[in-house]
């Protein structure tokens, strides 16, 4: 499980690297390597959209809530 993590921490930094380039500098590196509106660049953004939930789910599994 350790793994499919990674991955998909990997496929979140990836994700957040290409708001930063669109934030900064107006630059869609995914649209740039597989066009705007696509399906594949439609899958790529699907797929970072499930990886940041899960990788909240993760974030929620590793925080110790106290019980009043």
């Amino acid at each position: 499980m350790e793994t499919v993590q990674k991955i998909l921490l990997v496929i979140t930094i990836i994700g957040a690297i290409n708001w930063g380039l669109i934030g900064i500098m107006d630059f869609n590196l995914v649209a740039l390597i597989f066009g705007e509106g696509t399906f594949f660049s439609k899958v790529v953004y699907t797929l970072v959209g499930i990886s940041g939930l899960v990788n909240i789910g993760i974030l929620l599994g590793h925080i110790e809530f106290e019980r009043a």
